[in-house]
């Protein structure tokens, strides 16, 4: 009996050790669960007109910022998550991630961030962060230059630190293999699939001329043509500042022409092109470059994902009052 009684306890003992780590299976889900579309239906509910206000001046004025709009959320979301980090300037006590060689020259909307939040903060202080208007403006930036809309999960809280070593090393440098992509989106979280579709937001944008001479001048996969066109507005030793669409047919409108040109090898980057080369995307760029729905709905499906990567919540983090500094 003595054996039976032990083994009935112990039995007890594993059924409540189950039950637990089903509850804190359940609220470890519910942490990343809480983010929400209608975050601010009653503590901000203009947010969203706000927002949608200031992004569609920026744009108008310079078609270009809507593409560094949605650039500075993946930025953003890759390092930390998306916690409005990058936003970040430097100070004695923080080194921000602005500097990071992927940011240097090259991420910019600062100055509409500041703004949006400016107006934001008139209609309900205190309350909507930094990371969900940086959310919030790539998606608008994404519909008024054509492209797909999807519902934004809003309830980010902003980070009090940066990363300028996270920065350096978590975001593909244009350079990569396209194992080195899929790699980096893996450890995020996202697949292959995301990763291409994720990749169609260089249907609109600009490129220095440093960060793509290498591919137009020693790389084989490319069309002569687009190459020397591309070689008169970046010289091999000068012009690194030089500017050319990463998409050359339509660059300020968001549509499925980069995988048309990844088709025919004119794409800009090195990581643009292993996208199509005879490797294991190479079906899913024919898809995009002949569907546009396919790829708009898996572009907004991989926007989601992306916008869910560790995001701060609850009471983690805090609501700057200033998108450049710590409150």
């Amino acid at each position: 009996m003595a054996s039976s009684s032990s083994t009935s306890t112990s039995s007890l003992g594993i059924s409540v050790n189950v039950g637990l780590v089903f509850v804190l299976v359940l609220l470890t889900g519910s942490c990343s669960a809480q983010l929400s579309t209608n975050f601010y239906s009653k503590s901000c509910p203009k947010v969203l007109s706000t927002v949608k206000s200031v992004v569609h001046t920026a744009v108008s004025k310079e078609r270009r910022m809507g593409a560094s709009l949605l650039r500075l959320h993946f930025h953003d979301c890759f390092v930390k998550g998306c916690d409005g980090s990058i936003l970040l300037d430097d100070t004695s006590s923080l080194k921000g991630e602005k500097t990071a060689g992927p940011n240097i020259n090259s991420v910019r909307g600062f100055e509409v961030i500041d703004k949006i939040k400016s107006k934001v903060e008139q209609v309900c202080p205190g309350v909507v962060s930094c990371a969900d208007i940086v959310a919030i403006a790539a998606r608008d930036s994404t519909v008024i230059l054509g492209g797909p809309n999807w519902d934004v999960k809003l309830g980010r809280r902003d980070s009090k630190t940066a990363s300028l070593e996270a920065a350096n090393s978590d975001l593909p440098p244009p350079n990569s293999t396209l194992q080195n992509l899929i790699d980096r989106f893996k450890a995020k979280g996202l697949s292959a699939k995301d990763m291409v579709a994720l990749s169609g937001s260089h249907t609109i944008g600009q490129a220095r001329c440093t960060i793509f001479r290498e591919r137009i001048y020693k790389e084989s996969n490319i069309d002569s043509s687009f190459a020397k066109k591309r070689q008169a507005n970046c010289p091999r030793n000068s012009g690194d500042n030089n500017l050319a669409p990463l998409d050359f047919q339509t660059p300020t409108t968001f549509d499925n022409n980069y995988y048309k040109n990844l088709l025919n090898q004119k794409g800009l980057l090195h990581s643009d092109q292993v996208l199509f080369n005879g490797d294991s995307t190479d079906s899913l760029v024919k898809t995009y470059g002949s569907n546009s729905k396919s790829f708009n709905s898996d572009f907004a499906s991989a926007m989601i994902k992306m916008g869910d990567i560790s995001p701060l919540t609850g009471s983690s983090g805090e609501i700057r009052k200033n998108c450049r500094k710590r409150n």
